[in-house]
């Protein structure tokens, strides 16, 4: 998300993450993807939220790896 145009910020967590994006402060999702599956923990997004985006990029890393760049749409 963007605050005032000047500066990119990053959320994490889905509590805080739950207000910018109800708040339409999100622009972008920046999605790393690792190829190990880990259960248990805290979520990552939150719950009751839909939000529709389009792909801007994606990269992949030795590894297994992949970093996805989403728009987030109206």
């Amino acid at each position: 998300m963007k605050a005032s145009g000047e500066r990119d910020l990053m959320v994490g967590g889905p509590d805080l993450a739950a207000q910018a994006f109800r708040a339409g402060l999100v622009d972008e999702c920046h999605l790393f993807v690792a190829p190990t599956i880990v259960g248990g923990g805290k979520q990552s997004l939150p719950d009751g939220l839909r939000l529709d985006l389009e792909l801007l990029a994606e990269r992949r890393f030795d590894g297994g790896m992949v970093h996805l760049r989403y728009r987030a749409l109206s």
